[in-house]
């Protein structure tokens, strides 16, 4: 009985990424596969570049979210390598990369300052020459003139390009992408912004890669992306499933609380078609345990339930500080559904904005089933809103007593068929604390919703 796991560092979240062969089935092969299977089979390694990432000072951001964004047109990050802006290591680590891989993508080092290396160290190594582009200039000035400024010199030195190159606009940001073809070889350079970086590799990235035939047509996979679910329990429940479909490429991807099942067909046996009704038959054993199909979030979910269904939402919270609120707030089209957010932290912001009786937290204190649901309720009424949703509770690492410990958390629901509240118990350090609840939290709105969205449809035959 073979089974194949191999770890993988891009999955985003610092999940884990498991490629697995079934227990059951041997013939099943990994989600990414390699020559003669039909797939893209480009190498492709990625450089990031700066001090700020070996010093722990900026998180290497870029390794997992274009490993992510190459994983799903079909195509395996090989290599990842984070190097200083020293010019010497910037082009020591590109001669390495560029001797085995296809493509090589850099982040970083194309600013205007003395220690952005990137374009000079590379451009010597493949023996080209920096030519000044007067419509970079020219952009970067545009850029400038938008906020009142005017560039200093060392903001023209991003107005050099390869003279066997393309120039990747950078429509966020002053530091053009750089491209450059040679030897049946692709080099690219972008910048280290991730605002600027991302929209770049989505807009003018993919598409040329999609082009030259490296990339899938369409996404590589179904996505299948569960809640309340472990990953060796969802394994077991797909597995009659699976094993009836031989020769499929199975992932398990675990994040916090939510564990996603990814299928595709590495030798192309099985049509989109045919995914689809396997997914089909995934999602059916799930019941209200699937989120979604695709890369939705928890929360993005459950905005486009309450906007189906006309409701509205505003939320209380405490130790979550906010991010509960921002979860929603992030949302394109938040407006239509998300009437606000409040952080009530003391006793006194609970009574005065959360119309929290006093007598009830002197009883109960601030980190209770009771507090909650006032908190829910009182949102609710205070917002104009039809579901309240509330967090309380002692994240740590101060805090606690007795009966209710360091990790212990409240949830509170106001919603149009009754108020509830839901106790919690999570170790760890507050991050973690936090980050779990508002899972939690989000997960128990939407399944209330769909409870009554059921009621809805049930009365509407009745």
């Amino acid at each position: 009985m073979d089974v194949c796991v191999e770890e993988l560092a891009f999955c985003k979240n610092k999940a884990t990424l498991r490629f697995v062969g079934h227990c059951m089935a041997s013939t099943h092969t990994n989600e990414f596969a390699r020559n003669g299977t039909g797939k893209p089979s480009s190498r492709i390694e990625l450089i990031t570049l700066g001090d700020e990432l070996l010093l722990g000072l900026t998180a290497n951001t870029h390794l997992t979210w274009i490993g992510a964004e190459l994983g799903r047109r079909g195509v395996l990050l090989e290599r990842n390598v984070t190097i200083t802006d020293e010019a010497d290591a910037i082009a020591a680590q590109f001669r390495e990369s560029w001797a085995r891989a296809d493509v090589v993508i850099t982040t970083g080092g194309l600013g205007p300052t003395c220690d952005d290396r990137t374009r000079e160290a590379l451009a010597a190594c493949l023996g080209q020459k920096l030519v000044f582009d007067p419509a970079i200039e020219a952009a970067i000035r545009s850029r400038f003139a938008k906020y009142n400024r005017v560039p200093t010199p060392n903001n023209l030195k991003q107005a050099y390009k390869f003279e066997r190159g393309e120039v990747l606009p950078n429509a966020n940001g002053t530091a053009p992408g750089l491209l450059v073809e040679e030897g049946g070889k692709l080099l690219i350079m972008l910048p280290g912004p991730p605002n600027e970086m991302q929209p770049m590799f989505t807009e003018q990235v993919i598409p040329r890669l999609e082009k030259r035939g490296m990339l899938t047509d369409g996404e590589a996979y179904l996505q299948i992306r569960t809640v309340g679910v472990g990953e060796s329990s969802l394994e077991t429940l797909f597995e009659s499933t699976f094993s009836r479909n031989p020769g499929l490429g199975i992932a398990f991807c675990a994040h916090q609380g939510q564990v996603d099942c990814r299928i595709s067909s590495p030798d192309g046996r099985y049509s989109r078609e045919k995914l689809h009704a396997i997914a089909d038959e995934c999602a059916a054993l799930l019941g209200d345990n699937l989120l979604c199909f695709g890369h939705d979030s928890l929360a993005r979910v459950v905005a486009n339930q309450l906007k189906s269904q006309g409701r509205t939402l505003a939320v209380a919270e405490s130790c979550t500080g906010g991010m509960l609120a921002a979860s929603f707030a992030d949302l394109c089209g938040a407006c239509k559904f998300f009437q606000g957010g409040i952080v009530g932290y003391s006793n006194e912001a609970k009574m005065l904005l959360l119309d929290c009786p006093e007598c009830l937290l002197t009883q109960h204190g601030a980190v209770s089933a009771e507090c909650a649901v006032a908190m829910a309720t009182g949102v609710a009424e205070q917002l104009g809103a039809d579901y309240g949703l509330a967090i309380t509770g002692f994240a740590g690492p101060a805090g606690g007593c007795g009966e209710n410990p360091v990790g212990t958390v409240f949830i509170g629901l106001h919603a149009p068929g009754g108020d509830w509240s839901k106790q919690l118990n999570y170790p760890g350090p507050r991050e973690t604390v936090k980050k779990r609840v508002l899972n939690d939290a989000i997960d128990w709105l939407r399944r209330e919703a769909m409870k009554e969205a059921r009621k809805a449809a049930h009365s509407q035959v009745n």
